[in-house]
């Protein structure tokens, strides 16, 4: 504006602070003239600089010493791109109630001074409940004065982790019906002011006031007291307990109106003083002994509605994992002692679980807290424990330990314990969570970590998840080339070991089930010289069938992929392969993938590099081969798609490709032709085998496979439209069918 222009113009040198002081006055008497009035008669700037932050707290603190500070004109701060508060100054003002919540609760302000607001304007309560409207505000204010202000009305006052001091606990001891008051973790170093309420309050919450400079002591009877809690004779409920588990300096505390008293952490509280305490209170509730040693003592037993949190039972240490759910070092005390009480648990129980759950999603950056709560999720849920509880109770734990192994991914021993709970058929088969996210986390720990055990575990675990994955999901993770490398490394550790072994195999299968359809993932493998590998496994493990199946079965979805293709044209490999399909001590499961990997790089006579004596041998002996199965007692694998199929299936290609694509058609909808046979017509497979069928030129053999599969699927069409038969239970693998 044309006043700011003026006032910058001065030729006269003037100390920086006078300057600015001088222009933020000089805005502040010409706000009228540099504003447009809104429809409620309030203030809005024309042309609205962004200014600094410090700028703008400065403006409002000089439109409040300066006495321009009302509704009309704090209405400027409604803008919150121009101005963008965090140091609020608003002390003595005449501001409403309804011009503060829009001007100044928008800013997420760090600190807010309202005190002694102008008579019958905005009280104490109202700037409260209107802060209280914005989240962001409530989470980044870290100082506000209210004193002087009407909150004549307000009973019950939580001020804990404020940092409240002995002047604000004045004030607050001056509210008039103030019955509920927790000053915890505050930085008040006397409890005098307590005094000023001592008529009205009945609920007193000091847990963790390590500031005062004379604990208080806080037992039965005893001379030389503190003198303000005797006096606080409406006292109903209190709460001493210290988190730094503090020896006190006497025993002693005359308050026969208590039903409620918290002294846990205090480690001078013995059985004795429990004893006479308790028995001088027959209406007593609540007594809180966590970490006190005192809460064994024989009479807590025989009241049968005393609530005690404490080490001596499990009903005490369920009773701390409720009540103390917001204070950390209580909360990792209760769980240590829980997890003692359920190494070696025999019985489900969901209530315990719960109660862990709930602590965790208390406390989600504490270390201590997510390091014995995860070692109590898997005491809970390991074995068949799991088996017994709710799954969605269960796919809340799954989510909190995913959640912990994501803020602690360098912490061994977090991790460590996520792993061993998550190595659970039932959990990562059964229960409904984020198997992506959980594949990733597993897969980041196995990286950095050589411990054989848990090696065995996560590789396990990477398995079973990778083959419950989404095609899209798959595919993303293949991408990643450093899954790859590393599931690689282990197929290289323990096959340099020669060892068989649940490891080695697990690794195979989730790099099988990582290939499917992924050719991002086919190019990784190779480029790691997976292949070079996988040669020498085929030849070191001829006599494993188990490890034969896998690592055929991944070369299949190799040569699926035309652009790998040149890369497998090794006669060598070729050779052994072929060696495989026709030799018939070997089982189906084994020859079935051996000649699905031939099937394709023999399927396009264009791309193929090597001698054609060859070419023409694997097509003689893929009809052979195939032509002497028999339909396979059981489902060997399962497909999600039928993609890679529908070039074999073509009426020019060779009768033995296309034989052995129509026994693998037959042979998984002769076991689940429910699941399969929408996936053939949807995804043109039936017009194909249709084609195959009429077709002059197809062979035989192909005719009667493929009208056997039409046969199938016709079958399952017709069962669609008469009524139903029993249920028929469907079996659901991945496609490693592992």
């Amino acid at each position: 504006s044309h006043h700011l222009s003026s006032v910058l113009t001065f030729d006269a040198p003037v100390p920086v602070m006078s300057l600015c002081d001088l222009c933020l006055s000089r805005v502040c008497w010409s706000l009228e003239q540099l504003c447009d009035s809104r429809a409620d008669g309030s203030l809005r700037l024309r042309r609205a600089p962004s200014l600094p932050t410090e700028t703008a707290d400065q403006l409002l603190h000089k439109m409040t010493v300066e006495g321009l500070l009302n509704d009309r004109t704090v209405a400027i701060f409604r803008d919150g791109k121009a101005f963008r508060l965090r140091r609020a100054f608003i002390r003595g003002g005449p501001v409403s109630p309804g011009a503060f919540r829009l001007a100044l609760c928008p800013h997420r302000l760090q600190e807010l001074d309202a005190s002694r607001l102008a008579e019958g304007h905005a009280s104490g309560a109202e700037v409260l409940a209107a802060l209280l409207t914005n989240p962001e505000l409530t989470s980044s204010l870290q100082m506000l004065s209210l004193a002087g202000l009407s909150l004549r009305a307000l009973r019950t006052l939580n001020l804990a982790d404020t940092g409240l001091t002995d002047a604000a606990l004045e004030e607050v001891c001056s509210l008039p019906l103030l019955e509920s008051l927790d000053l915890s973790r505050g930085a008040v170093t006397s409890l005098a002011p307590l005094l000023g309420c001592r008529a009205t309050l009945r609920s007193l919450t000091a847990h963790g006031l390590h500031g005062l400079r004379r604990l208080p002591v806080v037992m039965p009877a005893a001379p030389g007291v503190p003198s303000v809690l005797i006096r606080l004779s409406q006292l109903r409920h209190l709460d001493l307990s210290d988190d730094r588990f503090a020896a006190d300096d006497g025993e002693g505390l005359i308050l026969p109106a208590l039903v409620s008293l918290d002294v846990s952490g205090r480690k001078a509280v013995t059985e004795r003083v429990v004893r006479a305490f308790v028995k001088a209170r027959p209406s007593l509730v609540f007594l809180g002994l966590l970490a006190t040693g005192g809460s064994a003592c024989e009479v807590l037993t025989s009241r049968e509605n005393l609530k005690v949190t404490g080490d001596a039972n499990e009903t005490q240490v369920c009773e701390a994992l409720r009540r103390y759910k917001e204070r950390e070092c209580f909360l990792h005390e209760a769980l240590v002692l829980l997890y003692n009480l359920t190494v070696d648990l025999s019985t489900p129980r969901q209530d315990l679980l719960q109660l862990v759950l709930a602590g965790m999603r208390s406390h989600p950056s504490s270390l201590q807290v997510q390091l014995v709560a995860s070692a109590c999720v898997f005491s809970l849920t390991t074995q068949d424990l799991a088996e017994a509880m709710a799954p969605r109770l269960l796919a809340a734990a799954v989510d909190q330990l995913l959640l912990s192994m994501q803020s602690f991914p360098s912490h061994a021993q977090v991790q460590k314990n996520c792993i061993l709970a998550l190595c659970s058929d039932y959990i990562l088969l059964e229960i409904s969570f984020n198997r992506y996210l959980a594949t990733k986390l597993v897969m980041t720990w196995l990286s950095s970590h050589d411990d054989p055990t848990l090696q065995k575990m996560a590789v396990a675990i990477i398995s079973v998840l990778v083959a419950k994955l989404s095609t899209e999901e798959t595919t993303q993770l293949g991408t990643d080339v450093s899954i790859i490398r590393q599931l690689l490394g282990v197929v290289q550790q323990r096959a340099s070991l020669g060892v068989v072994d649940n490891t080695l195999r697990f690794a195979l299968s989730a790099l099988w089930n990582l290939t499917d359809g992924s050719p991002a993932a086919g190019r990784h493998f190779v480029q790691c010289q997976g292949l070079e590998l996988y040669v020498e496994v085929l030849e070191s493990y001829c006599s494993e069938p188990s490890v034969q199946q896998k690592v055929l079965g991944l070369l299949n979805n190799l040569a699926e992929v035309e652009e790998l293709q040149g890369d497998l044209m090794e006669e060598d490999l070729l050779d052994y392969v072929l060696s495989v399909l026709g030799d018939p001590r070997v089982g189906v499961e084994v020859r079935y993938f051996a000649g699905g990997f031939l099937a394709q790089l023999s399927s396009r006579p264009k791309a193929w590099t090597l001698r054609q004596e060859l070419l023409e041998t694997i097509h003689q002996q893929l009809h052979l081969t195939v032509m002497t199965w028999s339909p396979a007692e059981k489902e060997m694998v399962s497909y999600r798609c039928f993609t890679p199929f529908l070039p074999l299936l073509r009426t020019s290609q060779p009768a033995g490709v296309q034989l052995w694509a129509a026994w693998a058609l037959h042979l998984v909808c002769s076991h689940n032709a429910p699941h399969y046979s929408p996936m053939l017509q949807q995804e043109g497979v039936v017009l194909l085998l249709e084609a195959l069928a009429l077709h002059p030129g197809t062979h035989a053999d192909v005719q009667a496979l493929a009208r056997l599969t039409l046969h199938l699927v016709g079958a399952r069409q017709q069962a669609q439209m008469t009524p139903p038969g029993p249920p028929h239970k469907e079996c659901s693998l991945g496609p490693s069918g592992d």
